[in-house]
């Protein structure tokens, strides 16, 4: 059954009026979820990534470049649980010069759940941002209706007396880009909800720098009411931080 969040529901973005709207659909599995059936965050990044990747090979789109994901926002109603299905409907809601904005809902028996907006930049092979180009947006443009997003980054960095606990990394860990897959983040995340007395209605991810082989991260948190920070650090350089909170959206 579907756990449903007792904070107000966020608003979420309507579905575009024109344009090209993917719908696919999952049925969690229980290597999917906690002891108690809850839908886990690193299995959720894992379902919009591959959501994202059907998207593109069923519009038969053959990119000449790949995307490396700069940040990630949930809006939060409710949490799927083991065995249930759901759909994940997908479309590029807004562009920059160099990247695009893909918004996914993640739907249940009791309606839309979760909304998902991330932020991908197109780079080429030796990483570098190169333009998205006519193609894409012969495909993907007219959904966005002309709407541009930054891609800059916005979260504050650790308080300086902060101290962590190492990240192992694992082989597993890894994918086709040679770094460690988006959803591993999450995973660090979702080691700290435990401690909580909430789940998040907001939770938000960016992604500052790849973490690459030998790297040896450590995860820095911290705390208040209804509100978690955490960070992946390797000596003074953040990797990645989230932000989440129990209130739902800002």
């Amino acid at each position: 059954m579907t756990s449903q969040l007792q904070h107000p529901a966020p608003a979420f973005r309507p579905d575009p009026p024109q344009g090209r709207v993917f719908t696919t659909t999952r049925q969690l599995r229980s290597t999917d979820v906690i002891p108690s059936g809850r839908l886990r965050l690193d299995a959720l990044a894992r379902y919009l990534q591959e959501a994202a990747e059907d998207d593109v090979s069923d519009a038969a789109w053959d990119a000449s470049y790949l995307w490396l994901l700069r940040r990630v926002a949930l809006a939060i109603r409710g949490y799927p649980a083991h065995r249930e299905r759901i759909s994940l409907r997908t479309y590029c809601s807004a562009t920059g010069p160099r990247w695009a904005e893909r918004t996914t809902v993640v739907t249940g028996a009791g309606g839309d759940l979760i909304q998902s907006t991330a932020i991908w930049v197109a780079v080429s092979a030796d990483g570098r941002p190169v333009p998205l180009g006519e193609e894409f947006q012969r495909v993907y443009g007219p959904s966005t209706e002309g709407r541009q997003v930054s891609a800059r980054l916005s979260h504050p960095g650790p308080p300086e007396s902060a101290t962590g606990r190492p990240w192992p990394l694992r082989a597993a860990d890894f994918d086709t880009a040679g770094h460690v897959n988006n959803s591993i983040h999450w995973a660090a995340v979702e080691d700290e909800l435990p401690r909580l007395d909430w789940l998040p209605g907001h939770a938000e991810l960016e992604y500052q720098r790849p973490i690459l082989p030998g790297a040896g991260p450590e995860l820095v948190t911290s705390q208040e009411p209804g509100e978690l920070r955490a960070w992946l650090r390797e000596g003074p350089q953040r990797l990645a931080s989230a932000w989440l909170t129990a209130a739902g959206p800002r």
